[in-house]
């Protein structure tokens, strides 16, 4: 949070006796709002991650792709699971297998096809000496390159196609299904176990949603009314950072006009003239 923002988000928090700042990106997991969605989504990589499947994960921009990630990284027991994250658009394979050996603290080997031996190798040794299982996250996945993507075809084919050497995630934006449809893309999809969509928040979930982020910032808790969540909900479709940004722009409005309640005409006020249009 920048300096300026930092000091109009100290205003609203003292008007509304809160501890937290509420409607922040580094809001503690212990305290994010869990849908529905969510829940199932996470028992699924839970699965995943113990029968070392390979599964893709999907959302609209500001969905909770983020949220759900962290979740699920805190869930693995680090006694029995390894974790690697890599997140690069300009993803090829050779650097994806850099990267993941990399984080297992080995110096890859220059062609592709040496260091997919020497990873396979690896994960060979931490699953039979070590006793752990490795779950890998591809962040930005729908951003990946053709050559990339039929990568996974090739990782995952191991010990004539008997076993899965890892657990692999693909996370992206809606637009990674549309890719994966593609003809060239089947082998690879029809290697995909598990299949998550994370959809928008319905009118409830909004509300809910609301409600934790107040909660877990303390002080007044009844600030926004009903028909203010209406209007919150229609016009960020129920989408978390559209949610965030209306409701942070919110509050610092209405407590610079000293008001306790935010009701749908402050809200109104707020999305017509103090947001930019790129804020949602």
């Amino acid at each position: 949070m920048a300096a300026t923002e930092r000091m109009v988000a100290a205003m609203y928090e003292n008007f509304y006796e809160m501890q937290h700042t509420p409607f922040v990106r580094d809001v503690p997991i212990s305290e994010l709002f869990e849908s529905s969605a969510m829940s199932d989504a996470l028992g699924r990589l839970a699965y995943a991650a113990d029968r070392q499947l390979f599964a893709v994960i999907t959302a609209d921009a500001g969905c909770g792709k983020s949220t759900l990630i962290r979740r699920f990284v805190s869930s693995l027991p680090k006694e029995e699971y390894i974790f690697l994250y890599l997140s690069d658009s300009k993803l090829t394979p050779r650097w994806f297998y850099k990267g993941m050996l990399d984080q297992l603290g080995l110096e890859s080997k220059f062609y592709r096809g040496d260091a997919k031996r020497q990873l396979q190798k690896e994960v060979e040794i931490i699953r039979g000496v070590q006793k752990k299982k490795v779950v890998c996250v591809l962040d930005e996945a729908h951003l990946l390159e053709k050559e990339t993507i039929e990568e996974f075809r090739f990782l995952l084919n191991y010990k004539f196609d008997s076993m899965s050497p890892m657990s692999l995630v693909l996370v992206g934006q809606t637009e990674l299904w549309d890719k994966l449809r593609l003809q060239r893309y089947a082998a690879v999809r029809q290697r995909i176990d598990i299949n998550c969509v994370l959809p928008h928040l319905d009118r409830a979930e909004t509300g809910k949603y609301i409600q934790s982020h107040l909660d877990y910032a303390g002080g007044r808790q009844d600030i926004f009314t009903d028909r203010a969540i209406d209007d919150i909900y229609k016009e960020s479709t129920g989408i978390p950072r559209r949610i965030n940004r209306i409701c942070e722009k919110s509050l610092m409005y209405v407590s610079q006009q000293g008001k306790r309640l935010i009701d749908e005409h402050l809200v109104r006020y707020t999305i017509e003239h103090e947001m930019l249009g790129g804020d949602i």
